[in-house]
């Protein structure tokens, strides 16, 4: 079937009606019946003739930040205090100085001060466009600059009107439209959240010239009902189309938690768990996010009978192992997808892989600053609950170093089934094992990983004869 969208800003009534369902299945009636005409003229009053059509969309809402304040028809100013998520340090206010329009962007601004006990404090930004432009499906492009140095981290992301209708996070959803590294400003990244279990899939683009902070770039999401694609500047970084709620054993039917409203917010956050805190380097006469503008599209309708893809989990080959050319006897293999073997570089790393002679070869030229810096992994390995898994490879290297081993789960929070580990090398032929018993729900694809980079070496290693196999 096909529903008629809500093409204009969703009244508090309607999001109340959707609070107050009992199902998914109500919902979706409500939705379908009460469809509305505009009943504000907010869409009118921000058309600006400038703003580029796409085929196949209508323009939604769109804020270009021309004028010389916000427009709180739009946006609302968050409050929040230090500590509020992600171990942050900033108070997010509503003070001009932390957010303010000028020159055609909305800057939101950290400020670093020193309080009356001596201690470092923090304020910073943060604007969300909640119970004023809410909507569900379509495309959103945000054209920003962002600020380098070490702990800031800015967002543009989307949250349901109504968190807690499918649960808290991240049982309600999340889509992260961007977020840069203050550290790494030539990457970005663009993520969604979901589940429960915490499950998310993220795509990433890494500049080859230049970084984020250096000039404007524009962040790309186009939402539907059973698929979401990421853009970065036009070129595609993340599709989607696989997710989950669950409370439990309970899980909600596809595509929850994504078929409801959302709202666009932006942020500009100091410290955290990701980006790690600031330091002597950080400067904050420059620590501003601005954003040129948000555009929101949507299509006239869309085909919401939709279902979650069914996922085929790799079957273990005859001789029981999972891993396809464990042996390296096949030397054409692409290196760079995400399919099977796949070689990566990040956070300053930086090196090569080649096969040949029965066995792969890494060459580190930068260890970078982590120890996934230089990576190889083989993807999508089933793992199901309550078996009992081997690993086992050979190695060595050009000199005694170590490395790390582990077994983790990309679309499940990135738990370890098997924690990172130190494998020592020497420059002979080892065969290294280790085993695991799963204890989380089954998940199809698990990945194993060979963590090179930060170990204080950068020796070249070998590696052949991986294997991975249920031995019970």
């Amino acid at each position: 079937m096909h529903r008629k969208l809500i093409s204009t800003v969703l009244s508090l009534a309607l999001i109340a009606s959707i609070a107050g369902c009992s199902s998914t299945e109500e919902t979706d009636a409500t939705l379908e019946e009460e469809t509305m005409e505009t009943t504000i003229d907010l869409i009118n009053q921000v058309a600006d003739e400038d703003v580029p059509e796409i085929e196949g969309y209508s323009l939604l809402w769109h804020d270009e930040f021309n004028g010389t304040t916000l427009n709180e028809s739009i946006w609302n100013r968050e409050l929040r205090e230090p500590g509020w998520t992600n171990n942050e340090l900033q108070e997010y206010t509503d003070s001009e100085e932390n957010i303010y329009v000028q020159d055609g962007c909305l800057v939101l601004r950290a400020i670093q001060t020193i309080d009356e006990n001596g201690d470092t404090y923090y304020t910073s930004g943060k604007v969300n466009s909640q119970n004023n432009t809410d909507f569900m499906y379509g495309r959103v492009e945000v054209r920003a600059r962002v600020p380098e140095g070490q702990g800031l981290w800015p967002a543009a992301w989307m949250m349901p009107t109504d968190e807690s209708y499918y649960g808290q996070w991240p049982k309600c959803g999340e889509i992260d439209i961007m977020e840069v590294l203050g550290h790494n400003p030539a990457s970005a990244f663009q993520t969604i959240h979901y589940g429960e279990p915490h499950g998310q899939q993220q795509g990433s683009l890494t500049l080859d010239n230049g970084t984020f902070a250096t000039d404007f770039h524009v962040y790309v999401v186009e939402w539907e009902p059973g698929e979401m694609r990421f853009y970065i500047d036009d070129e595609l970084t993340l599709t989607v189309n696989d997710w989950f709620s669950a409370d439990g054993d309970n899980e909600q039917e596809y595509p929850a938690p994504f078929n409801q409203t959302f709202f666009v917010q932006m942020n500009l956050a100091v410290g955290g768990d990701w980006p790690g805190n600031p330091d002597e380097t950080t400067n904050f006469d420059t620590a501003m996010f601005e954003i040129d503008y948000v555009r929101v599209y949507q299509k006239p309708e869309y085909d919401t009978n939709v279902s979650r893809p069914v996922y085929e989990a790799r079957e273990a080959q005859e001789d029981g192992n999972f891993v396809v050319n464990g042996d390296f006897s096949d030397d054409s293999i692409d290196l760079t997808t995400d399919t099977d073997w796949n070689f990566l570089l990040f956070e300053g790393g930086a090196g090569a892989a080649s096969i040949h002679d029965n066995m792969i070869e890494i060459t580190t030229d930068a260890e970078g600053s982590v120890d996934y810096s230089v990576q190889l992994v083989f993807w999508d390995i089933p793992f199901e609950n309550g078996g009992t898994y081997r690993v086992t490879f050979d190695a060595r290297a050009d000199e005694d170093r170590n490395m790390i081993s582990s077994v983790t789960a990309p679309f499940a929070d990135w738990i370890r089934y098997y924690p990172d580990t130190e494998f020592d090398l020497t420059t002979e032929w080892q065969t290294y094992e280790y085993e695991f018993d799963m204890t989380e729900r089954d998940d199809p694809r698990g990945r194993l990983e060979f963590n090179m980079g930060n170990r204080g070496s950068s020796a070249t290693i070998n590696i052949t004869n991986v294997r991975v196999e249920r031995i019970s």
